[in-house]
């Protein structure tokens, strides 16, 4: 296929459709109006590259060229700081092999919503699907995609035990050591969780993603979007307490035990409200974004989750007073120093969230990934990939590897 290089979708607010303010449901796309909801295949030729955004104390992004699509896109998943993929609503899946500088479409399905997107290890990569019965036009019913040759071509995983499976929202892959005969090894278990609107699911698989098994979430859990294991033991469900978003809390839970069992380790006090996205630059230091879609103007105050302790215990740190702002992905390359993605504009921090100043790399940033930079990067340190209504990316000096 050739490469496909792509104009630029401005948006602001709640997000832009033919220049009006469209509001969203947690997590929605925005819709088309009048137009479909991406451009023809071959897209547009691509404007210059936007140069760097500044920050004081971190480095700043440079928006990378892609297809144009109306609304927030999901996932980017990176097998290398050159190598990666990238999926939207559109039912479409983009590669690159150059860091981001050209993309080849290679997978497009009308009625699947590209909602989560991994690398399993060797050769293989996955494909969350959104599912039907939330968002408006996605009737593709199946959960799961699988590629066995680094996402050029992708086919569907039946083999999911137990009950049917309707959506997905986010993968977590695990390395686990072990020792093989006198060596250490790593073998990779795959977790997988949804979904925005309900119903939730829980799923694991330790053979690459060819087969999955389910676990049970608490009734408490009706709606989640992220999930993170530290290890083999311990893991992170990011998860709502209502699938109706009037009644939802925002709500985490913890696993001691792989999955078996689940307990609550926080909950916000505030209706309208949800989780969305897990960073852990330690073992000990995780961050959580929790978003609001009150409707009362008098409910400005946006916060980011936090904790200390290896997930035992989180606290609440004030992102931001202002109604407009709603929380998404989030990045943290060490302790200290991240980023949230929102809408309509990003947040940065220097001191664990303590304080939070503005960060230009674009609108409803949903997914921040970080690896370590390789030789075509041309430097050392972290390579980090931005997507949201557009695909931004940085390269950060660090002595450190960057958080799973």
């Amino acid at each position: 296929m050739k490469p496909v290089l792509h104009g630029v979708l401005r948006a602001c607010g709640l997000c832009v459709v033919a220049g009006a303010c469209v509001a969203l449901a947690p997590g929605q796309a925005a819709p088309p109006s009048g137009a479909p909801s991406a451009p023809r295949e071959g897209g547009l030729p691509a404007p210059p590259s936007a140069p760097p955004t500044t920050s004081p104390t971190l480095p700043g992004w440079r928006k990378l060229a892609t297809e144009p699509y109306r609304g927030k896109q999901d996932d980017i998943a990176l097998a290398s700081a050159s190598e990666g993929i990238y999926g939207n609503g559109a039912g479409k899946i983009f590669r690159t092999t150059d860091g981001g500088e050209s993309w080849t479409q290679v997978f497009h399905r009308e009625g699947t919503f590209v909602r989560c997107l991994a690398y399993a290890g060797g050769d293989v990569a996955l494909m969350g699907n959104i599912g039907p019965g939330y968002f408006p036009g996605v009737t593709d019913a199946t959960p799961l995609y699988r590629s066995v040759d680094r996402g050029l071509t992708w086919s569907p995983v039946t083999a999911i035990e137990g009950a049917p499976v309707v959506g997905l929202c986010a993968f977590d892959v695990l390395r686990i050591p072990f020792i093989n005969a006198g060596n250490l090894d790593h073998r990779t278990r795959v977790f997988g969780v949804g979904r925005v609107g309900g119903p939730v699911a829980f799923i694991w698989s330790d053979d690459l993603g060819a087969s999955w098994r389910q676990g049970s979430l608490p009734a408490v859990a009706q709606m989640a979007f992220d999930v993170k294991f530290l290890d083999e033991k311990r893991g992170f469900i990011a998860a709502a307490t209502s699938a109706s978003v009037a009644e939802s809390h925002a709500l985490i839970l913890a696993t001691d035990d792989g999955g078996t069992t689940w307990r609550e380790v926080y909950r916000s006090t505030r209706p309208f409200e949800t989780t969305w996205k897990f960073s852990f630059p330690t073992k000990d230091i995780g961050y959580c974004t929790v978003q609001s879609y009150d409707p009362d103007p008098a409910a400005s105050a946006r916060f980011v989750a936090k904790t200390t302790d290896g997930g035992r215990t989180w606290t609440e740190l004030p992102l931001v007073d202002d109604h407009k702002v709603r929380a998404f992905g989030i990045g943290f390359v060490d302790a200290e120093r991240g980023w949230i993605g929102a809408m309509p504009h990003g947040f940065a921090t220097v001191d664990g969230g303590k304080t939070w100043t503005k960060a230009d790399f674009g609108n409803a940033v949903n997914k921040i990934r970080l690896v370590p930079a390789d030789a075509a990067s041309g430097a050392n340190g972290v390579v980090a990939y931005a997507i949201g209504v557009e695909i931004h990316k940085t390269m950060v000096p660090s002595s450190a590897p960057p958080a799973p």
